[in-house]
C-alpha cells in the first residue's frame, strides 16, 4: 500500500518541476514575469527572425629556428663551434572570432509546403539530392549550407536573401 503512494508522490513532484519548468522568471524589482531575452540585433523590427552567427578565431602556430649564437670560425674559415639555434613557437590570430545577425525565414514560415519547395529549389541547383519530404532534416540543412556558401554565407539557417534568391518568397515584404 504504501508503494503506490510513493509512486504517485514521485509523479506529482516530478510533474510540479516540469510546470516550474515552463514557467518565466519573475523579475524581483517588478514582481512579474520576464520577457524571454529577445534574439535579434539591437534594433530589428518586430515580426523578424534572426540566427546569431559566430565565427570562431582561426589561430595559426608558427614555428620558427632563433640563432642564439652564430657559428664560430677561424682565420682560414674552419668550422670551430657551429651557430647555436633555439625553436620559439607562438601563436597568431589570422582572423579573430566574429559575430553577426543573419535575417532567416521565420519558423513558423517553414512549413511542410515550404521546405518542400525549398528542397525542389536546391535540388533544381545541384545542392540537394535526397527525397522531397517538406522536412527540415540534416540533408536539407547541408545543402542550405551548401547553396549559401556560394555567397560566403557559412549557415545552414535559411537566409531572407537566399529564400528570395531560390524564388520561395517575395521580394517586396
Amino acid at each position: 500500500m504504501i508503494r503506490p503512494l510513493l509512486l504517485l508522490h514521485s509523479a506529482c513532484a516530478l510533474g510540479l518541476l516540469a510546470m516550474a519548468g515552463c514557467m518565466q522568471p519573475v523579475d524581483p524589482d517588478r514582481g512579474a514575469e520576464r520577457p524571454p531575452p529577445r534574439s535579434a540585433p539591437p534594433g530589428a523590427p518586430d515580426g523578424t527572425c534572426w540566427d546569431r552567427h559566430i565565427s570562431p578565431a582561426i589561430i595559426e602556430t608558427v614555428t620558427m629556428q632563433v640563432l642564439v649564437q652564430p657559428e664560430q670560425r677561424d682565420a682560414s674559415g674552419t668550422l670551430i663551434q657551429p651557430a647555436v639555434f633555439r625553436t620559439e613557437t607562438r601563436q597568431d590570430i589570422v582572423r579573430p572570432r566574429s559575430e553577426s545577425w543573419l535575417e532567416i525565414t521565420c519558423p513558423v514560415d517553414m512549413t511542410p509546403d515550404f521546405i518542400a519547395s525549398l528542397q525542389r529549389a536546391l535540388t533544381v541547383r545541384g545542392h540537394y539530392t535526397g527525397t522531397v519530404t517538406g522536412k527540415m532534416d540534416r540533408d536539407t540543412r547541408l545543402a542550405v549550407l551548401s547553396y549559401q556558401r556560394r555567397n560566403g554565407l557559412e549557415s545552414q539557417s535559411l537566409s531572407l536573401d537566399s529564400a528570395r534568391s531560390l524564388g520561395l518568397i517575395s521580394v517586396m515584404r
